[in-house]
């Protein structure tokens, strides 16, 4: 198992010497898999090691599964940080999902715990299961290509994954084997969640009646999707510069001519990275935003616009595309205008 996570962390440049590493752990077999791992390797690595842990205050166990976490990295001699609250409250406070809610709470205190120790790198426990999962979340949702690449390895350099490319049966087993005895969480068995139901009935059920090595496969799919999307990006990434007429902090300026004389997979991802330029982001983009700019463009008779969203607002005119970052106090636009 050591071996496979070392195998991970070299293929993917997840940690590197000297890191200071905070490690997301909650006391299920992932996680603990993953510090005890992560421990052993330590001095072979040259890194340093802290564990953050979130007791959600939803379960019975929350405070038994702190104080287990606590004892496991005293018993190792690794720095532990803990912080207690009610998910729930929080949750109906935000108006957001349990999950959401969960989620946001755990990476703000792994960036929180980061900031205070010094540590450049956080840790986190999603394995392979996890991130085919996401793949059939992603698909069932109908998404592009980006959703069908599931859970990456790392994230900006900073949130690192070292145990994606591990099964959970493996896991299970390992943790069995080296008498870890770590926590489990009953709400996984819970099959109100859309994750839980793909998890505890649908993967079981292919598996079962279709292919045994169903993870796997679909593990290799998004494989082969993450090279063509990264091709594919870069081909994006040059075509921007090659008809980007100006960039200032509010606007962005394309040559129409160049753009509606690229392919249509191209003019659709152009339009997302622009956006992303210009706002940080393509959030709120969606798919009809995109080809109704399209359509804009090739159409081009007279000065007509878009605003998709309240951020954002799309001209053409003189023979160009503006891109123009705004704000607007009417949350509810026209999808187009003369």
């Amino acid at each position: 198992m050591e071996e496979t996570v070392l195998k991970t962390i070299e293929k993917y440049n997840l940690i590197n010497t000297d890191d200071k590493i905070v490690l997301g752990v909650s006391g299920g077999p992932d996680s603990l898999f993953m510090l005890n791992i992560l421990n052993n390797l330590k001095e072979q690595l040259h890194v340093e090691l802290v564990v953050a842990h979130v007791n959600h205050m939803i379960r019975e166990e929350a405070n038994s599964e702190e104080e287990f976490v606590k004892d496991f990295c005293k018993k190792i001699n690794v720095e532990f940080y803990s912080k207690r609250i009610e998910v729930e409250k929080y949750a109906n406070n935000n108006k957001i999902g349990i999950e959401e809610a969960g989620r946001k709470i755990r990476y703000d205190f792994f960036e929180e715990i980061s900031r205070q120790v010094g540590a450049n790198k956080i840790a986190v426990a999603h394995n392979k299961n996890d991130k085919v999962e996401t793949i059939i979340m992603h698909l069932l949702r109908g998404s592009g290509i980006s959703g069908l690449q599931g859970i990456q390895p790392k994230t900006n350099n900073k949130i690192i994954r070292p145990i994606i490319e591990i099964e959970r049966t493996d896991i299970e087993k390992y943790c069995k084997q080296q008498n870890l005895k770590p926590r489990i969480d009953k709400s996984n068995f819970d099959n109100n969640y859309t994750r839980n139901k793909i998890r505890n009935i649908v993967i079981p059920y292919i598996k079962q009646e279709f292919n045994p090595n169903f993870i796997e496969a679909i593990s290799r799919l998004s494989e082969v999707i993450t090279d063509e999307n990264a091709f594919l990006n870069k081909l994006t990434e040059k075509e921007y510069k090659n008809i980007l007429i100006q960039k200032k902090d509010k606007e962005i300026i394309l040559d129409l001519k160049k753009f509606n004389e690229l392919d249509n997979i191209i003019k659709k991802r152009i339009i997302l990275y622009t956006v992303s330029k210009l706002r940080g982001s393509s959030q709120g983009i969606e798919k009809i935003h995109i080809e109704d700019i399209v359509k804009l463009c090739k159409n081009n008779i007279g000065n007509k616009f878009l605003i998709p969203n309240k951020g954002l607002k799309v001209l053409v005119r003189d023979k160009k595309i503006f891109f123009i970052k705004e704000e607007c106090t009417n949350n509810s636009f026209p999808r187009n205008n003369a």
